[in-house]
């Protein structure tokens, strides 16, 4: 029963029946591309009747949580995991997206492999749309959770031309299909950076108007070379490009959806420098600690705060309340919060 549905400002009732076996990301398409109206809309309420009339499902923006988030991982050693020597674990790293310009929030877990069971059990009960590479376990769990939607990342797909540009010789280069492929996709890139300050709803249109086109002549040119690939990098390149379509024309549905994956390798990146140093983790309650911290750290810095003067804020405001039943003192710690004094904050870059 909706009982708030008074505070509502605007209701719109799907005309007909709609297959409410659908879940919250299928019907928030019907409202953005039949409707045409925008699904995060926090004053509007959609509701789709079912096929015998008895039943109804209303689709809703509660104003909180990601509609868009990315993901990435690293190996890293754990001495004492309880398996053989020089075993690989992984740091997994969740992040809001890069897009979102409040709240920013990156968050690592420890986990002994790189199955799928890890996002499977991290996105469970997640809605909306997840940003990676092109690592196969991702798409595995998309297709078993039916509010997820994977998008693939523009850079991973460059950089296959890349390496099969170094193979071709310097003089023969600028007439490869490699080049060619890259020159498109920086074609794309220039477009994208013009609408890095548009609302998430002009960004979108813009992207239909501008960047679609790009987009499809850049998959119909590699359709229509596929069999033209000479090397064996080339062919790798291109065939991941095309096995990659689906995911790397997501960005084009959603204003809210970056064309890469950047923002999550530049959460993993401290963490990528750090065991370089220091190699190993030692055991798993350090692993597991070691997420807690890089967690803490990296969202500190993607919310513009000085990493030392925020951990050295919170151990000295934390100790003050450790008797407390009341945990709401925690508000006011978030990394977000106006109440963080101003000398944890970066100073923003002088135009």
């Amino acid at each position: 029963m909706l009982n708030d549905a008074a505070g509502f400002k605007r209701i719109f009732i799907a005309a007909g029946y709609t297959d409410l076996r659908r879940g919250i990301d299928g019907l928030a398409g019907i409202v953005r591309y039949q409707f045409e109206l925008d699904p995060h809309d926090k004053d509007t309420i959609f509701l789709f009747c079912g096929r015998k009339n008895d039943r109804i499902k209303a689709l809703l923006w509660e104003g909180y949580g990601f509609h868009v988030i990315q993901a990435d991982e690293t190996p890293v050693l754990v001495n004492k995991d309880g398996r053989p020597a020089g075993s690989k674990s992984y740091m997994w790293v969740y992040r809001s997206g890069y897009m979102y310009s409040d709240e920013q929030i990156v968050l690592y877990e420890y986990q002994r492999t790189r199955n799928a069971s890890h996002p499977r059990q991290f996105l469970k009960d997640y809605s909306g749309v997840c940003v990676t590479d092109g690592y196969q376990v991702y798409h595995t769990v998309e297709k078993e959770l039916e509010d997820l939607k994977i998008a693939g990342c523009w850079v991973h797909c460059r950089l296959k031309f890349d390496e099969a540009l170094k193979s071709v010789p310097n003089a023969a280069q600028k007439e490869s299909l490699s080049y060619l492929v890259i020159k498109q996709i920086q074609a794309v890139y220039r477009e994208e950076d013009k609408l890095k300050d548009l609302k998430p709803k002009d960004r979108l249109r813009q992207r239909q108007v501008v960047i679609k086109p790009l987009v499809d002549a850049l998959f119909a040119y590699l359709k229509s070379n596929e069999r033209k690939a000479s090397t064996a990098k080339l062919k790798q390149a291109v065939t991941y490009a095309l096995n990659q379509e689906k995911y790397l024309r997501v960005f084009l549905e959603d204003g809210k959806v970056p064309m890469d994956n950047n923002a999550s390798e530049r959460a993993i990146r401290g963490f990528c420098i750090g065991k370089k140093n220091w190699e190993m983790i030692d055991t798993i309650n350090g692993a597991t600690s070691s997420a807690i911290i890089y967690s803490i750290a990296e969202t500190a810095k993607a919310n513009n705060l000085k990493p030392y003067e925020y951990f050295e804020y919170l151990l000295t405001q934390i100790p003050a309340h450790m008797d407390d039943t009341d945990r709401s003192f925690l508000e006011d710690l978030l990394p977000w919060s106006p109440r963080l004094p101003e000398y944890i904050r970066k100073q923003k870059d002088r135009g």
